[in-house]
């Protein structure tokens, strides 16, 4: 079992900097209930975390909201849910501006997230699939949902 990370007291003083998988959007979506109760889905805690208390700052590409877009209409998420989620995201995240590619992951898709958190000085790259990001090449930590406090 994972142990909950703990920030280092230096990165206290800001809030961390999050990218986060689509993959957790997807499972936090999913598990969000009304009303919110915290602990039953980790993913919807993370959600939950940035929407409500804005606990950490989450970074952005076009890239990447072009990929929630896609997955969330593939997977047949309610086209005005997707609407209000992008649009949520799109206000309140930090736009990263990356200026180089690399092939860094074993899944070509997720290179746009392993991009964006190199550019955006992330702290954390927040993913259900972390053999997708591998931790020798990226300098943020890779974390699932749960080990995000």
């Amino acid at each position: 079992m994972r142990q909950r990370l703990q920030l280092p007291q230096k990165v206290r003083k800001r809030k961390p900097r999050a990218v986060i998988d689509t993959s957790v959007l997807v499972a936090g979506i999913s598990g969000f209930r009304e009303p919110f109760v915290s602990g039953r889905n980790p993913s919807a805690d993370v959600l939950h975390r940035w929407a409500e208390k804005n606990h950490f700052v989450w970074l952005i590409t076009e890239d990447i909201l072009e990929e929630y877009k896609e997955v969330l209409k593939r997977l047949r998420v309610r086209p005005n849910l997707i609407g209000r989620v992008v649009n949520l995201i799109r206000e309140r995240a930090e736009d990263v501006k990356v200026h180089a590619s690399a092939q860094i992951s074993p899944d070509p898709k997720d290179d746009a997230f392993c991009l964006c958190a190199g550019s955006g000085k992330a702290d954390f790259v927040v993913t259900l699939n972390p053999k997708d990001f591998p931790q020798e090449r990226l300098k943020p930590k890779i974390v699932l949902p749960g080990e995000l406090v």
